[in-house]
């Protein structure tokens, strides 16, 4: 058995605080042909299964969360608890597929057995599939949520078979499912003089972050209660185009996609007749702090940072570099360093006080953050499962803690797809963020094509 890290319980703890929210996050791919038989699919799933003992574990609480929960094994695993079939209603196309993302996203996860599910998509328009692969906030972050498609695939089923290594952190096998009591007086009694160190430590690793986390930003559409119903649309732009407004304007890949989605977000709230004012949007942007040796681990491995979006800046070359600078500030403020510090430290804290912690401050309405924004590295190449053709990769991420609306972006290939995904009462028009990101690259992209030096004619000899 293993214990689950910190950042892993903190996403059951924040589920558990508001029953409108499900925290699975998602994979859809689309594939050309038809899917395999329903045997063939089984088989499939069973050789990526058996590649990663974490697919085949449950999760283990103890009463009041007194000690950390753990992952064990499941004694009546069973893959038809995780596979199900379905079929869209014609035409089968992309608004009737994101319908059914939607549905997925608001469906929570079974704890009672491993907290995944493979979803088999038929009669797709244009003589395709699709299958979604969805798997619990707690088991997966983005990259290695990919490492569990991946692991489907035939590039991957192609290479020798090994087990994923396990965390580090373990406990003992022990003979029955009964809490072990030891443990949890040993942390009770630890707690009057473990908890002051620790609330020191982590004081001190979270004063890059304090300053953003206590000054709430300006009220909002964005931020608010949320409903049970979700809502999700896709944008999709090239890498090439991307990569050109980068070398161009001398930003990286991910200011140009924040440039992108601020470009939208201040659509949406013109949209809306509110005013997009500087301190309008502060956004949480996830950073992988995860390394190549552990990408195939199944756990979180993220810190984060708050920047405002420069949704208050009209010109789009403008908002570009204000982007640029506004990153390179919080990178070199070491945002993500001192949070990724602090779960290190939380790791090494009485489990009990943090868990009461979470769950009291999950019932608390946040006011900081208007949006997610996460941008997650797909496969290069291209992928297939059974010889049939991944054509796109589309994320699919939760919403929670007030936030109405998010935006998941994913590579695959040589294209970048944008899963935005809102709380259906609160955010009908989210096709506004895909449409208005779309639009920005390309002004973005005609914009580097004015700037770009002419290439030198070759003369004749």
């Amino acid at each position: 058995m293993t214990e689950l890290r910190p950042l892993d319980s903190g996403f059951m703890e924040l589920e558990d605080a508001d029953r409108h929210i499900s925290l699975g996050i998602g994979a859809v791919a689309i594939l050309s042909g038809s899917p395999p038989s329903r045997d063939e699919f089984t088989g499939i799933l069973a050789r990526g299964v058996q590649r990663n003992a974490r697919l085949r574990q449950k999760v283990r609480r103890a009463p009041l969360d007194l000690v950390a929960p753990v992952w064990e094994p499941d004694p009546n695993f069973d893959l038809a608890h995780h596979i199900r079939w379905t079929a869209l209603p014609t035409p089968g196309d992309e608004p009737a597929l994101c319908e059914l993302v939607a549905t997925e996203l608001e469906e929570r996860l079974d704890r009672d057995h491993p907290l995944w599910q493979c979803v088999v998509v038929e009669h797709l328009a244009g003589d395709r599939w699709a299958l979604l692969v969805k798997a619990h906030h707690s088991l997966v972050d983005g990259v290695s949520g990919i490492s569990v498609f991946r692991n489907l695939c035939d590039t991957v089923r192609e290479e020798p078979e090994k087990a994923a290594p396990e965390p580090q952190s373990r406990v003992e096998p022990q003979s029955s499912v009964e809490p072990q009591w030891l443990d949890v007086v040993r942390e009770v009694t630890r707690l009057p003089f473990t908890v002051p160190r620790s609330v020191l430590g982590i004081a001190r690793g979270l004063a890059p972050l304090a300053s953003a986390a206590m000054s709430p930003a300006t009220e909002c559409s964005l931020n608010g209660p949320i409903g049970r119903q979700r809502r999700y649309v896709v944008a999709r732009a090239a890498l090439s185009d991307v990569h050109e407004i980068g070398a161009v304007f001398g930003v990286t890949v991910n200011d140009v996609v924040l440039a992108a989605v601020a470009a939208a977000y201040r659509d949406l709230l013109i949209g809306r007749n509110e005013r997009p004012a500087p301190d309008t949007l502060r956004i949480l942007v996830p950073v992988s702090m995860r390394s190549d040796e552990a990408k195939h681990l199944l756990d979180n491995r993220v810190s984060a940072m708050l920047p405002f979006l420069p949704i208050d800046v009209r010109d789009p070359v403008e908002r570009l570099d204000t982007i640029r600078q506004r990153m390179a500030r919080h990178k070199s403020g070491g945002e993500a360093q001192a949070e990724n510090s602090v779960l290190g430290l939380a790791g090494r804290m009485p489990f009990a006080p943090m868990a009461w912690s979470l769950r009291l401050l999950a019932r608390f309405p946040q006011r900081t953050v208007g949006a997610l924004v996460t941008n997650v590295p797909g496969p290069r190449d291209r992928l297939s499962v059974r010889g049939r053709e991944v054509l796109e990769l589309l994320p699919a991420t939760p919403i929670a803690m007030r936030l109405r609306t998010a935006v998941a972006i994913l590579s695959y290939a040589g294209h970048l797809t944008f899963g935005i995904t809102g709380d259906y009462d609160t955010a009908p028009d989210i096709a506004v963020l895909a449409e208005g990101i779309e639009r920005e690259i390309r002004r973005l992209r005609e914009h580097a094509a004015i700037r770009r030096p002419a290439r030198p004619e070759v003369s004749g000899s």
